[in-house]
């Protein structure tokens, strides 16, 4: 019998069934065949960030639910994307040793990942998305939160009452858009929702794919919100992450293109928004253009613009389009004042 290599030919050995989320930038489902190729460096992880893989492993026993466990898994990438090797195999021996036979029988009690340093807690709101989605997965029932945040997004008592809310509720309805009439609610609330549930719903969408009446919804909040000139800079940022997997592609990137022509153009939370969130969009020549002359002229310096590119370049089919803007012979000065600071010319690091 051959030894098994790899965390996915783990899994598979054992009775239980198993489901891989990606928890980088936002909650999503991966491919067990991508994973696995992944793991056999075949490929550079999909979904990098902060040049690390971050992955949920949710495991079940088929024949009893209620009998699962989650790993949240951190796993470092080399220069390539790739996963580093020699790390997958210290998880797998110190997971072998701690586990055993016995995946599915320890009490909560025993975390097998328990300073393991492969291991990671997620913050807050992605551990309410990820929970939205396991429910969903194990066919559980819904948090006691969701049937309270329906009543409030449908907006008969009005929308006041928001300090009521508890996230995981906008996290079920963000996770269920299709189911009962939630997608309409939040459509027809965003128009009226003040700014803290605002950003909690924004927030919770970027893990979900909103549909086309709920994408213009958050586009025509947007757009309210920079005519009015008096939202944070959060504000802003969390409603480009609640667009960022939002329907039509055309309208996201409207979206995008009218913040660029703002002056929130220029602010960190706006410009991180866009970089890892709607990073996709950004193969398109003019909004990437238009991304870096803002990021050139951004307020926290050459920093960010630094960190910006370099993760930026380390995502999958984007180094080929980064150092094309940065070619174009059109580029302004403060574009190639900030690529000489990136790049290390002593004279522009500054």
């Amino acid at each position: 019998m051959q030894p098994i290599q790899t965390l996915t030919e783990f899994l598979r050995s054992t009775d239980a069934q198993f489901r891989l989320f990606d928890m980088g930038r936002r909650v999503s489902k991966l491919s067990p065949e991508t994973f696995l190729r992944f793991e056999r460096a075949e490929l550079p992880y999909p979904l990098p960030f902060l040049h690390q893989a971050w992955i949920a492993v949710l495991l079940w026993n088929p024949k009893q639910v209620d009998q699962h466990l989650v790993w949240f898994l951190k796993l470092p990438l080399d220069e390539q994307g790739l996963l580093v090797q020699a790390a997958r195999d210290d998880f797998l021996h110190r997971l072998a040793r701690s586990v055993g036979d016995q995946l599915l029988e320890r009490s909560a009690e025993e975390d097998p990942l328990k300073d393991n340093p492969f291991s990671f807690t997620p913050d807050q709101e992605k551990m309410a998305a990820f929970h939205a989605r396991a429910t969903l997965t194990l066919k559980q029932p819904v948090s006691a939160y969701y049937q309270p945040a329906r009543a409030y997004f449908g907006g008969d008592a009005g929308y006041e009452g928001w300090d009521q809310l508890g996230l995981q509720g906008i996290a079920d309805m963000a996770a269920r858009l299709e189911e009962q009439d939630n997608e309409a609610r939040l459509t027809n609330a965003l128009h009226h929702l003040p700014t803290p549930p605002l950003e909690a719903l924004a927030a919770s969408l970027e893990h979900a794919e909103p549909g086309h009446r709920l994408s213009e919804a958050l586009g025509q909040r947007l757009e309210t919100e920079l005519l009015q000139g008096q939202a944070s800079p959060n504000l802003i940022g969390a409603l480009l992450r609640g667009l960022s997997q939002g329907r039509p592609a055309t309208l996201r990137q409207q979206a995008i293109e009218r913040v660029l022509q703002t002056p929130y153009a220029h602010e960190p939370e706006v410009i991180a928004a866009i970089a890892s969130r709607c990073w996709r969009d950004l193969t398109e020549a003019s909004l990437r253009t238009a991304f870096f002359e803002a990021l050139a002229l951004n307020k926290a310096g050459q920093a960010c613009f630094n960190r910006v590119v370099a993760d930026l370049v380390f995502l999958p089919g984007m180094r080929g389009p980064v150092m094309e803007s940065f070619r174009n012979p059109e580029r302004s000065e403060a574009l190639g004042t900030a690529l000489g600071g990136f790049f290390g010319r002593p004279s522009q690091a500054q």
